[in-house]
């Protein structure tokens, strides 16, 4: 079974999810050949270890905080808060609070 994606001129919510937070899942909410956006949720506690992204990114922090780690420097980012990484950029993610992102990637062409 295909996992829903938005459509073109689809409306998405991305406002916080509040008390939702914690029961909620990463989603996935547009994926075409060019572009990937997701809604990630990351626990308190959780880490995502270094890894790289095909394309650029910008991660924005919706709602709680997370300890986010590139270029060999840690900074927290939190509600309302974005950061920009160049493709193939080396990174790593650390809940500090239950967070929500909202995670942009332009996918570069092969």
């Amino acid at each position: 079974m295909a996992i829903p994606h938005a459509a073109p001129n689809e409306i998405i919510s991305v406002k916080p999810l509040g008390p939702d937070l914690a029961a909620a899942q990463t989603r996935t909410l547009v994926k075409t050949n060019a572009l990937e956006v997701i809604r990630l949720i990351i626990p308190a506690g959780k880490e995502i270890p270094s890894h790289r992204t095909r394309g650029e990114v910008t991660i924005q922090c919706l709602e709680g905080r997370i300890a986010f780690t590139a270029d060999g420097t840690t900074q927290d980012l939190a509600a309302g808060q974005l950061v920009y990484l160049a493709a193939q950029e080396p990174h790593a993610v650390r809940g500090i609070e239950d967070a929500s992102l909202l995670v942009t990637i332009l996918l570069a062409k092969e």
